[in-house]
């Protein structure tokens, strides 16, 4: 539980005290306390980031990176995720109970804000007695919160690694993000936020939202290439509703496992604190002004293919960096995977990350 003592004031202007955050961490804070890496996840991740998922019994979501002898290496590394609050896995969201109804928040809940889960994570770092990061990684809605914490607490990052992902969000992915939420609230199941109290839940409208989101984290090139226009057990079309193709037959199971371990409020509250995220916020007029003066080391990463956070973002980050003469370096990495490329099996990803965090570590001095 964090801000016991005194309460933390959201954006929004509501202040709330003795909230929880669930978090995980993996391997040993060195006796200098200097080797720190916080691993913000995207938007409908969570703390388990290696080792097995304790709900769904996979592996963590970041297994191939974090590990023993993997690019973050626990085996050197202190290693931090927290469920970012606003969601479902533990921390402060709104399915949590509000103690004055006894009941579950829903909308009652208050908006939040990537500077809002940054600002929790603070906190958390202070309870854990970690003055300054070694490193920040994080891919997607990671990324934003990787860049919030290297512009918001420049003093408390050393390196910082965002990955596909970009300074402010786009027009586009707001559109998205909007459609997803009335799929949900178009749902006669929602009940207005409170399908916990009537027993319902917007099953329909949550999978419809997360069909729409899992295409734009995927490449027409993938999609063409792993499915094609190839049927789903059978020969010929139906003629009729049924999920005719391989494509839809796979975008139904990603809405269905979706529904199955994700809260549809929180759902409407991240997105929304992701529509929100723009560095430039508070009077600054250019993307320069947010990172004058910077001493964090930078590697920024994207992928050819990704079309939610294109290339062009990262370049955008990389060029207000290079204004202001920041360490900084940038890859973008061929491939057809789309923008969950962070996430899957990109061997010069790995290379990449391996030995920016590898160098990095040196030069600040990590055993």
């Amino acid at each position: 539980m964090l801000a016991r003592d005194e309460p933390f004031t959201l954006e929004c202007g509501i202040s709330i005290s003795n909230f929880p955050l669930a978090y995980q961490t993996y391997g040993t804070l060195n006796s200098k306390r200097n080797n720190a890496i916080l691993v913000c996840h995207a938007l409908t991740g969570d703390q388990y980031v290696c080792g097995t998922h304790p709900v769904t019994g996979k592996a963590g979501w970041w297994d191939r990176m974090v590990g023993p002898g993997k690019p973050i290496d626990t085996s050197r590394f202190f290693v931090i995720c927290s469920n970012i609050i606003g969601s479902c896995m533990g921390s402060f969201g709104p399915k949590e109970t509000d103690p004055a109804t006894g009941k579950p928040y829903g909308l009652s809940f208050p908006f939040i804000t990537m500077g809002d889960m940054v600002r929790a994570q603070a906190l958390l770092l202070d309870h854990l007695g970690i003055e300054k990061l070694f490193c920040a990684i994080g891919g997607s809605m990671g990324g934003m919160q990787v860049l919030d914490w290297a512009t918001r607490f420049p003093n408390r990052v050393f390196a910082a690694a965002p990955i596909a992902t970009s300074t402010r969000q786009s027009a586009q992915n707001i559109a998205f993000h909007e459609i997803g939420r009335q799929a949900i609230m178009a749902d006669p199941d929602w009940c207005e936020g409170d399908y916990t109290s009537q027993r319902k839940y917007p099953f329909k409208g949550l999978a419809v939202a997360r069909m729409a989101a899992h295409v734009t984290y995927l490449s027409q090139d993938m999609l063409q290439e792993k499915f094609g226009r190839n049927l789903q057990d059978r020969e010929h079309v139906t003629y009729g509703f049924d999920a005719d193709f391989r494509v839809e037959s796979y975008l139904r199971h990603q809405g269905v496992s979706f529904v199955e371990r994700f809260d549809a409020n929180s759902y409407l509250y991240l997105t929304r604190a992701a529509s929100y995220f723009d560095l430039m916020q508070g009077g600054k007029t250019k993307l320069t002004d947010v990172f004058a003066g910077t001493k964090v080391r930078y590697c920024v990463v994207s992928f050819s293919s990704d079309w939610l956070y294109s290339s062009v973002e990262s370049r955008n980050l990389v060029r207000a960096l290079n204004a202001v003469a920041a360490n900084v370096s940038f890859t973008e990495i061929t491939t057809d995977k789309g923008h969950d490329s962070f996430l899957l099996d990109v061997p010069e990803f790995d290379a990449i990350i391996t030995g920016f965090i590898n160098g990095s570590a040196s030069l600040y001095g990590v055993d």
